[in-house]
């Protein structure tokens, strides 16, 4: 059984679905620390203009190292409207914008307190979406206790992995040695970014977050956001 494990991002770029879909199970590290200027609380879209920033505001002076899912949303600062005239404005006249606005509409209507519920309610509705029924945990659920690659080791015991798929960050702090006691077997994750139509033209920018495949491609996303990637060994018997 493949296990990845990563922090939880506001509407995640391809790579981080890709990833999800290699593995049979995924942790969520929602009770990791927050980092600001990460892409925890932003992500890019893709503009007529370039691309810009979608930044959730949150609440985190004087909050040092309080866990993600602890993380308060700054409601005063109306980022909802902000956000959804940004999407439609970018994305209005893409091909599949119409099939899965309906979502986004009535999400970015609702009052967020949690930072928690803005990055998992948009992910849960981007897997089915995509039709990727890889199985979601939440590391705050598994009460694995531990630091850094050690927790990570843990969770993967935990949870009788075979094989755990990092992040390609990964090559500079794992020390392969206490996962090969364990024998399981350690993949870093290369994405190997595809070009699709972007309803915008000109040259392709990549690294958006996957809204904007979505709007673009449709039903065909998937195909376009796993095709020609490595293979990183077989998902377990019945595996999603």
């Amino acid at each position: 059984m493949m296990v990845g494990i990563h922090q939880p991002m506001y509407l995640p770029w391809l790579g981080y679905f890709d990833k999800i879909h290699r593995c049979d199970t995924f942790v969520i590290l929602d009770d990791a620390a927050y980092s600001r200027n990460y892409f925890v609380n932003r992500n890019r879209i893709r503009t007529r203009e370039g691309w810009m920033w979608l930044t959730v505001p949150v609440r985190s002076s004087g909050r040092f190292g309080q866990p993600i899912n602890q993380v308060e949303v700054d409601q005063g600062r109306r980022w909802q409207a902000r956000h959804w005239r940004s999407i439609g404005y970018s994305y209005g006249n893409a091909p599949f914008f119409g099939e899965y606005s309906a979502f986004f509409e009535e999400f970015y209507a609702g009052d967020h307190a949690r930072l928690q519920a803005v990055l998992m309610d948009p992910l849960r509705f981007l897997l089915e979406s995509l039709g990727i029924g890889t199985r979601i945990l939440l590391s705050s659920e598994l009460g694995v206790k531990g630091t850094k690659d050690e927790r990570l080791l843990a969770i993967c015991r935990e949870l009788g992995a075979d094989s755990y798929l990092s992040g390609p960050s990964g090559k500079d702090y794992l020390d392969p040695v206490p996962w090969e006691a364990e024998g399981i077997a350690v993949h870093f994750h290369d994405y190997r970014h595809p070009v699709y139509p972007q309803v915008q033209g000109g040259d392709f920018v990549p690294e958006m977050s996957v809204i904007d495949l979505l709007f673009n491609c449709g039903g065909d996303s998937l195909r376009v956001l796993t095709e020609s990637q490595p293979d990183y060994g077989a998902k377990a018997a019945g595996g999603a």
